[in-house]
């Protein structure tokens, strides 16, 4: 195993990291920043008020993009567990 093959398996595992955080990630930001928008607009200081909107968002994104989520973590394992014998060599 070259270390050119260890920084391509490394490079692919961390794509595919941040492919699949980057919706919860997203929605999680979208959803904080228009709670802070609002809290600004009212001055509600309350700490559950952003609490429960980005937990409810992101249960409902996990529901939405899990399949997709599963779909693209089990392609990578898969590619990586069938191209063990070619990173022997």
């Amino acid at each position: 195993m070259t270390p050119e093959v260890v920084t391509e398996l490394g490079r692919q595992a961390l794509e595919t990291t941040l492919l699949v955080s980057a919706p919860i990630l997203v929605l999680s930001l979208v959803v904080g920043l228009v709670v802070s928008a609002f809290q600004a607009m009212t001055q509600l200081n309350e700490a559950t008020l952003t609490f429960v909107p980005k937990v409810l968002t992101l249960f409902g994104a996990l529901l939405v993009f899990f399949p997709w989520m599963l779909n693209v973590m089990t392609s990578f394992m898969t590619n990586l567990l069938v191209n063990i014998p070619n990173y022997i060599r």
